[in-house]
């Protein structure tokens, strides 16, 4: 029999098998959609950039009528062993510590607030400089400094302190605000992915089952109680039985299953002809992202996007270092648009290289792009069911500027991109700005705005559509990861955050897995 049923191999996933089957009495399953992470371009961190939209991407697609400008955006999200850690940019960032402390609130469980998840996070890094009061070593993720960033990267810095933010030594230390050097999830040069730290090495457990290609197609509840899950592999369909089904599927993933399966709103279910399991309005909802909006300038430098030579590849092959170890944002910066705010709204990411809508969009040449991301979103959206066909994609509403409030922001972050830009650290790099264009005027606020409708992408860090909330709420989860009214089931991925965190999502997507793994096996 099996104990615990984990579906979903990505950064949640691993951790839990990792943390679950330290228990050698109980016996865990873990089912990944996708295939192994063994393609060339996840060990190699530029590489990633080749991942979107093929096989190891589920290369989602918003819903064009939510969109302020009608487009269909795409949303990339890994589809293979590591989920999103295998693809993804590497930043580390935990988010700032009023994040978890807002989770605990939203729960009125202390378990998540920033005292107690903080030595977690802590004890997750294999840091470069070792333990401190801000690091961990001898975790499973190692965290490194790039190997070999480029000089417009450095320029960025310069640019930043020329228009007075200052200098930040470390985004994860004692003050988040500032400019600086991203530290990544790579060892030596290569990608150090959720399945690369926590995986690997217990995979060799008697008690562990990896199992990759298998979709699950739905969770099975009978007499009111999630017994196991449907899965299909290769075309055969068969059923699964154990004694708890975790989903690990992320933020789209997992409430799409939970639909699938007649547990979300009942209304919908029953719209798209699903028997309604359990009635849970939560589920697909509150789903938050960061928006992202591209300045770009032109420079007549080699960038990153000219990285695909033999002599690099040597380099890195050998060394591993050169261009290939770019993570692509290898600087940014935290900032606050308003005097009074305390914790920083805007993150710039900084990319030495043309990156307008996921690189598909670039303008001939060379360039550089500052990627201004809003990270206190009010806007929501949420995930919806098209059809009872396991294999119809969600229906993603994404909800970018919904709130007037996120577009005011944005337009703000957008001014002081370009003040960055045009400062003195770039006069040596830079020929022109390219996107929006010198012939938009800082004041011009209208055709800011448009600039921000038009051009904003994901940064890929979808929460919140399967919420963790109080018994009063009315939230889909309980504290402890439980779906409210389906005993058997729990929920462990980014989709239960109550809030997204104001940054980078991966870090604190691993630490919900830890804390969810310890309130398994605290029963």
């Amino acid at each position: 029999m099996i104990d615990h049923l984990i579906v979903g191999g990505g950064s949640a996933g691993c951790v839990l098998a990792a943390r679950l089957s330290e228990d050698t009495s109980h016996r865990v399953l873990l089912l990944e959609a996708g295939p192994r992470d063994t393609a060339p371009e996840i060990e190699i961190p530029l590489g990633f950039h080749k991942l979107l939209g093929g096989e190891l991407d589920w290369d989602y697609r918003t819903d064009p009528s939510d969109d302020p400008t009608g487009r269909a955006r795409r949303w990339p999200q890994g589809r293979v062993l590591g989920g999103s850690s295998s693809i993804n940019a590497m930043i580390w960032m935990r988010g700032h510590p009023t994040d978890y402390d807002a989770w605990a609130r939203a729960t009125g469980d202390d378990r998540w607030a920033w005292s107690n998840v903080r030595p977690i996070l802590l004890g997750m890094e294999d840091h470069h400089a070792g333990a401190s009061m801000h690091h961990g070593a001898d975790g499973p993720m190692r965290i490194e400094r790039l190997r070999d960033p480029h000089p417009l990267s450095a320029a960025f810095l310069d640019a930043c302190a020329d228009v007075g933010i200052p200098r930040t030594p470390d985004f994860n230390g004692g003050e988040q605000r500032g400019a600086g050097w991203y530290e990544v999830t790579q060892r030596r040069g290569t990608r150090w992915s959720a399945a690369r730290g926590y995986l690997r090495s217990v995979l060799g457990r008697r008690n562990l089952e990896v199992r990759t290609g298998a979709f699950v197609r739905r969770v099975l509840v009978r007499a009111g109680r999630a017994v196991g899950i449907e899965v299909e592999v290769d075309g055969t369909v068969e059923e699964v039985l154990a004694g708890e089904v975790v989903l690990a599927a992320g933020a789209i993933g997992s409430p799409h299953l939970l639909l699938r399966s007649g547990i979300g709103p009942s209304a919908d279910l029953e719209a798209a002809g699903v028997d309604v399991v359990q009635d849970l309005p939560g589920v697909g909802a509150d789903l938050q992202d960061h928006p992202c909006v591209p300045v770009a300038w032109r420079t007549d430098v080699r960038t990153i996007l000219d990285a695909e030579t033999f002599g690099e590849y040597l380099k890195w092959r050998l060394l591993r270092r050169g261009m290939l170890t770019s993570n692509v944002a290898e600087a940014g910066a935290m900032l606050c648009t308003r005097p009074d705010d305390p914790v920083p709204d805007i993150q710039f990411h900084f990319i030495p290289a043309f990156a307008i809508d996921h690189g598909t969009r670039n303008p001939d040449g060379s360039g550089f792009t500052i990627g201004v991301t809003l990270v206190r979103v009010a806007s929501r959206g949420r995930i919806r069911i098209a059809s009872a066909d396991p294999h119809a994609p969600p229906i993603i509403e994404a909800g970018t500027f919904s709130e007037s409030e996120d577009l005011e922001r944005m337009v703000e972050g957008v001014r002081i991109a370009r003040e960055v830009g045009r400062a003195g650290g770039f006069d040596v790099w830079r020929i022109g700005e390219e996107i929006p264009g010198e012939g938009v005027g800082d004041a011009d606020d209208d055709l800011l705005r448009r600039h921000c409708l038009a051009e904003h992408q994901t940064l890929y860090h979808p929460v919140g559509t399967v919420a963790m909330g109080s018994d009063e709420s009315g939230a889909p989860l309980t504290p402890d990861l439980r779906v409210r009214g389906v005993p058997g089931l729990r929920v462990i991925d980014a989709s239960v955050m109550p809030r997204i965190p104001n940054a980078n999502t991966n870090a604190p997507t691993m630490l919900v897995a830890e804390v969810g793994a310890r309130a398994i096996r605290a029963l």
